[in-house]
């Protein structure tokens, strides 16, 4: 019972995690784009895809996540320790920042360069998209390494990470949706870029978790 119930709060602790810090990432990069004027960077339908689908779907995994090793020898939290504690709000305003500073400087040099900012905004969101598939599997655990958390153990997540990217990427080329999302097809040598700086994410998450397991030895 007791395992189960840890197991449990973790997973909550997660599942807020993913959505806070993504959310943070979205509002900081608004804030960045109207303090130097530039154009608003989602509109609304695109921010109602992003947090109401393609991320919707993908918390809903982290919620099945069976355990992290060595659940049991962790010592009991604090009674009165809320779920924000230290670990929590330095990893949310870490990412929250990272997502902001990827979109604001992709957006920045899309406007820089004229790119339409119809197609501007179809390749952010497109570059969201990827940010929160790499996110996803960060949230797995708030300090061991992705690389160490088998795929299998959690395939609920995995089908949402694929389901939510599938979905959006058909969007790209239906025209209903093109219509109301403002989405369109990209080439594959875009699409391959945004993926190479969406897993940067990634990378500042394991710098992250290194750290924090450093620090506590």
């Amino acid at each position: 019972g007791i395992k189960q119930g840890r197991i449990a709060y973790q997973n909550l602790r997660k599942v807020i995690y993913l959505l806070v810090s993504t959310g943070a990432g979205e509002v900081l990069l608004f804030l960045a784009a109207v303090t130097v004027n530039l154009p608003i960077p989602l509109l609304a339908v695109q921010l109602l895809w992003l947090n109401l689908v393609t991320n919707g779907i993908q918390h809903i995994g982290i919620a099945f996540e069976k355990g992290e090793p060595g659940v049991m020898n962790h010592p009991p939290r604090k009674p009165d320790e809320g779920i924000f504690n230290g670990l929590m709000i330095k990893e949310t305003v870490l990412i929250g920042v990272t997502m902001a500073t990827i979109c604001f400087l992709v957006w920045l040099w899309q406007i820089s360069h004229n790119v339409p900012v119809p197609e501007a905004r179809n390749q952010l969101l497109l570059l969201m998209v990827f940010l929160e598939n790499y996110h996803a599997f960060n949230c797995r655990s708030e300090t061991i390494s992705v690389f160490r958390l088998p795929l299998q153990s959690n395939i609920i997540l995995l089908l949402g990470v694929f389901g939510a990217l599938g979905i959006h990427l058909v969007s790209m080329y239906i025209p209903f949706m093109q219509k109301v999302l403002g989405t369109q097809p990209v080439s594959l040598k875009e699409g391959l870029i945004l993926i190479a700086l969406a897993s940067s994410v990634m990378i500042v998450s394991e710098i992250f978790k290194l750290i924090q397991r450093i620090t506590i030895k």
